[in-house]
């Protein structure tokens, strides 16, 4: 893998306009290095423009971005040492799965001995050692979300931006593919924003917490404020657990007095 040391992020008083409307309005927020946070919010929230005006793909109205020292807002996307990914895997279809995943070495003029090396070794961290040679047509949807990670990873990019990723996953192949997520971010100190509105998802994937709405953010100090906000939810899917768990009320049994 690419030598990199991961970056904390700060992001100062964000501004975009879309259509002369201020979608996102004094966006503010700080992620320690090799940490994600997680995003969560409503449909239209402002959640992905935030993500791609990070990327560079969206002109900022007003503040700042940086990571590490470095002021990144000025800089072209090809620059800037993100990378975006979403639901939508964008696998190369002409390339197999080894290929896909060394692409972005290769643009980088890295040694094919130094290639085949960084990406056998993420293609056992992925599960996908066996697949290497098959085409994305011949992958199922968490398979090819997997290798579409391997793809992002192997650049050791300073910054991880992850739109949803997901949400198109059946619950069973989502769950393993936070796991997976998890532990390579881990492993590999990858500083990442997560955006999802799903709750058990934000609190699976974050180490940090915000929440977005109407393009604002506001962002907890620890997971225990996180969940003691009303506003996030998290008691309410407590409440419905907790009542589903107990049950309704047992009904009295009538008494026969017949004997009275």
């Amino acid at each position: 893998m690419t030598d990199r040391t991961p970056m904390p992020l700060h992001i100062d008083g964000l501004g975009v306009d879309l259509g002369g409307h201020r979608v996102l309005q004094g966006v503010s927020l700080a992620v320690a290095a090799g940490a994600t946070m997680a995003i969560i919010g409503a449909s239209g929230c402002g959640k992905t423009t935030l993500l791609r005006a990070i990327a560079g793909l969206l002109p900022l109205a007003a503040g700042r971005i940086a990571l590490g020292p470095q002021r990144v807002d000025a800089l072209p996307p090809q620059r800037r040492g993100i990378v975006y990914l979403n639901q939508e895997p964008l696998l190369f279809p002409h390339l197999n799965v080894f290929d896909n995943i060394a692409f972005g070495l290769r643009l980088r003029h890295q040694a094919e001995r130094t290639i085949r090396q960084q990406v056998d070794e993420l293609l056992v961290q992925l599960e996908l050692d066996a697949l290497a040679p098959r085409s994305p047509q011949a992958l199922s949807g968490g398979q090819r979300q997997r290798a579409a990670f391997g793809r992002a990873l192997i650049v050791a990019p300073s910054l991880l931006l992850l739109d949803e990723p997901f949400s198109n996953l059946d619950p069973e192949t989502r769950i393993a593919m936070q796991q997976v997520f998890k532990q390579l971010a881990h492993a590999r100190g990858i500083t990442a924003l997560f955006v999802t509105h799903d709750l058990k998802e934000s609190l699976r994937m974050g180490d940090h917490f915000a929440m977005m709405h109407d393009g604002r953010l506001r962002h907890y100090p620890d997971r225990a404020a996180f969940c003691a906000d009303p506003a996030t939810g998290v008691a309410r899917e407590a409440s419905f657990w907790s009542d589903l768990a107990i049950g309704p009320a047992a009904a009295p049994v009538p008494q026969d007095d017949s004997h009275a």
